[in-house]
């Protein structure tokens, strides 16, 4: 088993790739480097496997496709993951191998945003987005993470072998970030420059659909992570509006003794019902995520137990 794997999902990334594994060769020549190619069509496995790297492949098309692929074959004690794009310097893969080897930290964060991505990110978008993902999930789930979209990472063993991935795209990242806040794994950032991709390699993240696509996933990883607080939420909702409806209605009634508006009346008691059950929706779902964390703790310790075997 290697002790460090450098993971590397890449579709259509000839400019650059071979680049980026001989910079990683260099800083970690101790290390497996793995290109997982995603149906590139320009001959981007072949640069790498001339470069040095083992070149393997994914044929579902979509970044979360690959990690799980990726998570799944490979056996090490420290996975360094990076985009095959050549804006993420490798100089900084040491310190987050040793923050995971000797640190027992679960998850390094390379962190764009406090370093270099505002000024070398030409795409407005992008930064308006990055903030945005940042300050919904850390308000969410009550994190402070720096950076939740970043592609360059640090695992161990404890995170990729307990990591049930989901996502089939660019929002693996995402389920990333909000899985290591919810399951309370150690987390680390460090600020890593950041540069923007050089002349002629295209990014295949589309700024729209793919953010779209980032947002849901946090409101459905909302759900199912923090039940009572999604569907309270919900409940309070349908109670202002339940209320909004009968309080004219209940008024009318204590000066007239009439009920003018019965379809009014109808539509609160709805309401309010609605209410009711969302509350008691969160609760029970609420009960049901706690035995899950429960099982997910008993699931770490075979984790670790398998790991101390291998190791002997």
């Amino acid at each position: 088993m290697s002790r460090i794997a450098v993971l590397i999902p890449c579709y259509n990334e000839s400019v650059t790739i071979e680049k980026v594994v001989k910079d990683f060769q260099q800083v970690l020549p101790e290390a497996d480097i793995y290109v997982y190619d995603n149906n590139s069509t320009d001959h981007t496995d072949e640069i790498a496997r001339n470069a040095g790297a083992i070149v393997r492949y994914e044929r579902q098309q979509g970044k979360g496709n690959v990690i799980r692929t990726m998570f799944r074959d490979i056996q090490a004690d420290c996975y360094i993951m990076t985009d095959g794009d050549d804006t993420y310097p490798a100089e900084y893969a040491k310190e987050m191998a040793d923050l995971v080897l000797n640190k027992n930290v679960d998850m390094v964060i390379g962190d764009r945003l406090s370093a270099t991505y505002f000024k070398e990110n030409k795409r407005p978008f992008h930064n308006l987005g990055n903030t945005m993902v940042r300050k919904m999930v850390n308000m969410f789930f009550k994190g402070n993470v720096t950076d939740i979209m970043t592609g360059y990472r640090a695992f161990s063993p404890l995170f990729v072998k307990s990591f049930p991935v989901l996502s089939k795209g660019f929002e693996i990242e995402t389920e990333m970030t909000i899985h290591a806040l919810d399951k309370n794994l150690r987390l680390e950032s460090i600020p890593v420059n950041y540069r923007d991709r050089p002349e002629g390699s295209k990014s295949k993240l589309n700024t729209f659909s793919d953010g779209f696509k980032v947002i849901t996933t946090i409101f459905k990883l909302f759900k199912d992570y923090r039940p009572l607080s999604f569907f309270g939420a919900v409940s309070v909702l349908f109670l202002l509006a339940a209320l909004i409806l009968f309080i004219p209605v209940f008024l009318v009634y204590l000066d007239t003794g009439l009920v003018e508006r019965f379809p009014t009346l109808i539509v609160s008691v709805t309401l309010g019902l609605a209410s009711l059950q969302s509350m008691v929706c969160g609760l029970i779902l609420d009960t049901v995520v706690k035995k899950d964390r429960q099982r997910f703790e008993q699931h770490l310790c075979l984790v670790r137990m398998l790991e101390e075997l291998e190791k002997k």
